[in-house]
């Protein structure tokens, strides 16, 4: 069958066309996707303003134009921090299942962590043996770990790169002090529930992933994109913890035209890089696998798991 995956993020809104079947990979067919920056459109309280909600309304309303034009059975849709945490989320979500028939399921920070942790799982297989799962959004960062496809443990933390960008980078580029008091925040953040993973023993495979995450990788040498997703690739801790200094002192134009930055998120790469390395550093990882499944490939997962098997007619 085919499926649309509408997956509404903190960043960019994303509608990605599978083909799915019971026992096979997914296969993506199509992609739609704007960027929303929902993150960037809440008020003062934390609401998602009038403007955030038209534009949200415009993608999923043109998302439905596509997926039906591309033959889609089914749309299975979702979001994440940004649409989690506003105080209206109901609201807005309500006035786009009005406006454009479909509803948006809203994930919660431990959904988000457990089914990118199944995407990560199908995609290395069980040689992997234990796992351990970081995933820098927009809005928050998942973490998750285990040794089955459902993690034992799963967390979410409001570490998001495009959440710190706006927090700590809207007015002005922020001096020493200002680094220094954002990198004591991030690594408190992620201590307090470190022992949650740490508890459960050392992983055989350290896995991230998440735009981020792939951005900072193709920064420090890894394969572009290009090169497909089967080409392995790693984010070294030696390799990252030499970049930072480097992207702290460029100017925004700079990091704009660095490998596998786009100019709308370039003044997310520092954020970004002191939340990867502060993951790395609490939990002792010299470095991280990039696994090309996350999110959306856990949504679609889960739901092909859940196709009846038909009865095989030499079985009876």
């Amino acid at each position: 069958m085919r499926l649309g995956v509408l997956d509404i993020g903190s960043n960019t809104g994303h509608l990605l066309v599978f083909d799915a079947h019971d026992g096979a990979a997914p296969l993506p067919a199509y992609s739609h996707k704007e960027p929303l920056r929902l993150a960037e459109h809440l008020d003062e309280v934390g609401d998602v303003t009038e403007k955030g909600r038209a534009a949200l309304t415009d993608f999923v309303a043109s998302s439905v134009v596509v997926a039906e034009d591309k033959g889609c059975e089914e749309i299975v849709g979702f979001a994440t921090s940004a649409v989690r945490d506003a105080g209206n989320s109901e609201q807005v979500l309500d006035h786009v299942a009005a406006k454009t028939g479909v509803r948006i399921d809203v994930l919660s920070g431990e959904d988000e962590a457990r089914l990118t942790f199944l995407a990560v799982r199908r995609w290395f297989g069980w040689s992997a043996g234990r796992l351990s799962v970081f995933d820098i959004g927009g809005g928050s960062l998942e973490i998750a770990g285990g040794a089955d496809e459902s993690p034992d443990v799963a967390w979410s933390v409001p570490l998001g790169a495009a959440r710190l960008a706006r927090e700590y980078f809207a007015k002005s580029r922020p001096d020493e002090d200002d680094l220094k008091k954002l990198r004591r925040k991030i690594r408190a953040e992620i201590a307090r529930d470190a022992g949650q993973l740490i508890r459960a023993g050392r992983a055989d495979k350290a896995a991230a992933t998440s735009k981020t995450f792939r951005s900072l990788a193709r920064i420090c040498g890894a394969a572009p994109a290009g090169e497909g997703a089967l080409v392995p690739r790693t984010l070294p801790m030696k390799d990252l913890s030499y970049w930072i200094p480097l992207l702290v002192s460029m100017a925004p134009e700079e990091l704009s035209v660095l490998p596998g930055v786009s100019p709308s998120r370039s003044h997310q790469i520092v954020p970004g890089a002191l939340v990867a390395e502060a993951c790395m550093d609490i939990f002792e990882l010299e470095e991280l696998e990039i696994c090309p499944w996350a999110l959306r490939e856990g949504v679609i997962l889960e739901r092909i798991d859940k196709i009846p098997v038909l009865a095989n007619p030499l079985l009876g």
